[in-house]
């Protein structure tokens, strides 16, 4: 684990603090304020030990251009409601003069944001020069984004060179989270990955069939399984080409004592719209002219049941097409089951990725889970098995 907040002397110090507000927005206000509550306490620790807070973060995609409707003015307000109403300065840049003064008039407790990173190419390029100009807004580095870890950019793993560095509160919580899961898990340890394409998540569910006792394959991937196996899918998604993957992960699986659960019965309907005829069948008598949509319900029940037997779980993608009831009915019941048994203290759950999280919030269990990770590819990257340089770069 990289050195902590604890390891650190911040009486009296500029903070830079590398953040994730890549929040959604709609109609110019914030539509979901969880990474900015989820940053927060990272925030007033920092402040009460003495220190003043600079705040880097991304906004969208300017592709190192200035561009105003991505500006982060408008975070402002929002972070200083998630920090109590702790009063959060802005600067009209990340780097030179504006910042520089900006950062010059912090006093202890002061929160200071800076606009954009990715107004400036040299961000992306992780550019040792854009580096340095960061660093020269601070004493002390601090990444608090796991959620931007896969990213070699220079204020996820440019600025950990130039300045002595540690994980906040947020990115502790994720890596110790992601810790427990694979590394030093409870057993039995079980894997649900779902998903619209088998060739998206190779990596990641090779890795896990090295690691966990049991691996559920959900989504359009398992049309993927199931066709390289000989079923007939019918008019589902299905990437025929990479049946031959298919069955090496299969063999694979087989080699480390994973076992890979597949479904029995499924849900097909001729259409994906709200109100379509939809019907139960066997996975071996899927019509030609229907679509996989969800897994049935017998698989659903076993699913659940299979649960109880297990220590620790780890989440990523819906097992249907969860948004269009009512093809949401498996990934709703196993993710109940799975959230009944985690309040009931016998399963460690961790669960991450923009549809999983969605997926859980639609079943009412989002926040039932051990642990709900707010990053998207790093966290996928991490179950997959790569190093993150933003991690790294913390050293540890």
């Amino acid at each position: 684990m990289p050195r902590s907040l604890d390891g650190l002397a911040l009486a009296g110090k500029r903070v830079l603090l590398r953040g994730d507000l890549n929040v959604p927005m709609k109609d110019g206000a914030v539509a979901d304020t969880a990474r900015l509550d989820r940053l927060a306490p990272t925030v007033e620790e920092i402040c009460a030990k003495g220190a003043s807070v600079v705040l880097l973060s991304h906004f969208g995609r300017p592709g190192g251009e200035r561009v105003p409707a991505l500006s982060l003015r408008a975070l402002a307000g929002p972070l200083s409601r998630a920090l109590g109403g702790r009063r959060v300065g802005f600067a009209e840049d990340c780097i030179g003069p504006l910042a520089e003064q900006a950062a010059a008039g912090l006093g202890p407790g002061g929160v200071l944001l800076l606009e954009n990173l990715r107004f400036h190419p040299g961000e992306e390029a992780d550019d040792p020069g854009f580096a340095a100009a960061l660093a020269a807004l601070g004493d002390v580095y601090v990444n608090d984004a796991f959620s931007a870890a896969h990213r070699a950019h220079a204020s996820t793993s440019g600025l950990a060179r130039l300045l002595p560095a540690a994980a906040g509160r947020l990115m502790e919580a994720e890596l110790a989270a992601l810790e427990s899961a694979l590394a030093t898990p409870d057993r039995p340890l079980a894997a649900i990955v779902g998903g619209a394409k088998i060739s998206t998540k190779l990596d990641l569910l090779g890795n896990l069939a090295g690691r966990v006792d049991t691996l559920v394959i959900g989504g359009a991937m398992a049309n993927t399984v199931l066709h390289a196996l000989g079923t007939d899918v019918g008019a589902s998604l299905c990437e025929r080409g990479m049946a031959g993957a298919a069955r090496a992960l299969l063999a694979a699986a087989d080699e480390a004592g994973c076992e890979v659960a597949l479904p029995s019965d499924v849900v097909v309907a001729r259409a994906l719209e709200a109100g379509a005829p939809a019907e139960t069948v066997p996975v071996a008598a899927v019509p030609r002219d229907a679509m996989i949509l969800d897994l049935g319900p017998a698989t659903a029940n076993a699913l659940a049941a299979r649960l109880a037997a297990c220590r620790t779980l780890v989440w990523n993608g819906p097992l249907g097409a969860f948004e269009m009831p009512p093809f949401d009915a498996a990934t709703v019941a196993v993710a109940r089951r799975a959230a009944a048994l985690t309040k009931a203290g016998s399963l460690r759950s961790i669960a991450g990725g923009g549809d999983t999280v969605a997926a859980l919030s639609h079943a009412g269990v989002a926040d039932d889970f051990s642990y709900l990770s707010t990053a998207g590819g790093a966290f996928l990257e991490w179950l997959e098995g790569r190093t993150l340089p933003g991690v790294a770069a913390l050293g540890g």
